[in-house]
């Protein structure tokens, strides 16, 4: 393997590599120098200490904090799922299968973010928020929703919102990740709780759970689903960058509802706190 054309190739791709490290010349003269008071099999291990140091900077306490925020939600989100999973009473309706089997896939991706936002922290030069013993939450949302996992169309409305909320306080927290390498995984998450939330939405709509209800947040939503006052806060905006939405171009059709569906806004972290100090997670 000529690992000369490995670091070309790496060169191509992250033409800033060598400036992250030191110059050129003094990193081939380091790498080199290394490699003769080594035996070759140790070579890569060079090139990886090369990496750490050009790619494995600390992340600044805006960051982590940012990061531990995300991963106190995936770690409420992981035991609801997982009780629900195991608890919820899907019935004997043609749908009951596939919405549980949907429910079990949910569980499985909050999971994996909990593992990656663990890693992440961690590799970042941060501590990641252990994960509350699950009979410390308060499922019930201080008794807004009442016995959740005996009861589906309870657990349901708190499924919807914490997808919700968790969309929300990606765009709450995303100006601490700005120019860090940690907005592309949020964004990532993002796109994945949204699809969650949709999935929610459409499995309530199903079983006749809601009347009114839409596939995405429509103006404040709150009088269907609330997880905690304040949980939609906010989103019945209808201005956008000094832009009003509504009737827009001339289109009466564009009323408040669309106008507010065509957005998502951002949740403020005192109002994230409120939502996810009724069930007991603290940020």
């Amino acid at each position: 393997m000529n690992f000369l054309n490995i670091l070309n190739e790496i060169e191509k791709a992250d033409s800033e590599i060598y400036d992250r490290i030191n110059p050129r010349r003094a990193a081939m003269k380091d790498f080199f120098s290394f490699g003769k008071k080594v035996a070759a099999a140790s070579v890569p291990l060079a090139i990886g200490t090369m990496f750490k140091k050009a790619y494995g900077q600390t992340a600044s306490p805006a960051v982590i904090n940012a990061l531990n925020i995300a991963l106190a939600i995936e770690h409420f989100s992981a035991a609801f799922y997982t009780k629900g999973f195991n608890e919820a009473p899907f019935g004997s309706v043609s749908t009951a299968a596939a919405d549980k089997a949907a429910i079990g896939i949910i569980r499985d991706h909050e999971l994996a973010h909990v593992k990656f936002l663990q890693d992440t922290i961690s590799e970042a030069g941060g501590k990641p928020v252990p994960a509350p013993k699950v009979e410390s939450y308060d499922f019930t949302g201080k008794g807004e929703f009442a016995r959740p996992f005996q009861n589906l169309d309870s657990f349901l409305k708190i499924a919807q919102g914490l997808e919700d909320v968790a969309l929300r306080a990606t765009k709450g927290v995303a100006e601490d990740l700005m120019g860090s390498p940690y907005l592309t995984a949020a964004l990532n998450m993002h796109a994945v709780e949204a699809r969650h939330s949709t999935k929610i939405r459409l499995i309530r709509l199903s079983r006749n759970l809601s009347q009114s209800l839409q596939p995405w947040i429509s103006l404040n939503d709150e009088t269907d689903a609330r997880p905690g006052a304040g949980a939609y806060s906010g989103e019945e905006n209808v201005t956008q960058q000094g832009q009003t939405i509504t009737g827009i171009n001339g289109n009466s059709s564009v009323d408040a509802a669309r106008a507010t569906e065509a957005f998502d806004e951002p949740i403020s972290k005192a109002g994230l706190k409120e939502v996810l100090a009724q069930f007991k997670v603290f940020i």
